[in-house]
């Protein structure tokens, strides 16, 4: 079960639910792990659980609020100043059912799960790069496939609908273009990249969902340790330690959709370091 000493991971949203799943396979195996919560007490709460779980020491955590960048720099430093490696990045953290805007301004499902994450990402690259072999992990969705592109109009402000479903696909499908991207932008540095699919999991993704529509939704979903699978199979297998930018499921490689192209990739990179360097 040591299998993984000597490597540091960090991952984002790991409070709760899949996240939460993630980060207790990783402490068991030995693994170094760091959680990201929005408040002391979500960070510490989820600290005490896996230590509980795993009888591992060396858990520790960062407060991060995706829904702004400045908490997402201030995340980011916290960590750099730890002056230690950094070898696996699982961007896991994500939002559903829920309008509204992030402290920047953006659409909140777009702002927390790519923008966020985006931004966590460019902070941390070249620690992750000076750590390698080392990798970064997106826990994306197969709601991807229901996007068939991006308005980058529509990032710029509050989406509209009930259950905020449109708006999940397209972030979603930010994961997996963002993934791509990494891929070729790193490509020879021993730095990979995965975007993934966990199965639909009965987690707290899904707490902002009206109740009625809450409960049909989370009918026959998987546990969250079900859910885990993928993002932990990603993060440490050896199978694809040198496959980077692909897409998977059920902890196999699945084509993802044809909107995910590398044109519309290198726009989505353009406008993400833009909008970041900006806010």
């Amino acid at each position: 079960m040591s299998d993984l000493a000597g490597r540091t991971f960090l991952i984002t949203g790991a409070n709760t639910g899949i996240g939460l799943a993630t980060a207790k396979e990783l402490a068991a195996r030995g693994g170094r792990v760091l959680v990201t919560a929005r408040t002391a007490e979500k960070a510490e709460n989820a600290v005490a659980a896996i230590r509980s779980a795993t009888g591992s020491k060396s858990v520790s955590y960062l407060l991060l609020d995706l829904a702004d960048l400045d908490s997402v720099r201030a995340c980011a430093a916290a960590f750099l100043a730890l002056d230690e490696p950094l070898h696996v990045l699982v961007n896991n953290a994500g939002m559903a059912g829920r309008q509204g805007v992030t402290n920047q301004g953006f659409e909140l499902a777009f702002g927390v799960n790519h923008l966020g994450h985006f931004a966590l990402t460019m902070a941390l690259l070249d620690r992750l790069r000076a750590s390698v072999p080392s990798r970064i992990v997106a826990v994306s969705s197969d709601s991807h496939y229901a996007a068939k592109g991006i308005d980058f109009g529509e990032l710029r402000r509050r989406g509209h609908g009930m259950t905020g479903m449109h708006q999940y696909a397209v972030s979603k499908l930010c994961n997996v273009l963002f993934a791509q991207e990494l891929a070729r932008r790193q490509a020879g540095t021993g730095l990979t990249t995965y975007a993934l699919h966990p199965g639909v999991v009965a987690s707290d993704i899904w707490r902002r969902v009206p109740a009625p529509a809450r409960a049909l939704l989370k009918r026959r979903m998987l546990s969250t340790e079900d859910g885990a699978r993928t993002s932990v199979y990603c993060a440490t297998s050896p199978d694809v330690a040198a496959d980077s930018g692909l897409f998977y499921d059920k902890c196999a490689e699945r084509q993802p959709s044809n909107a995910a192209t590398p044109e519309l990739a290198a726009e989505l990179w353009r406008h993400s370091e833009e909008w970041t360097a900006g806010s």
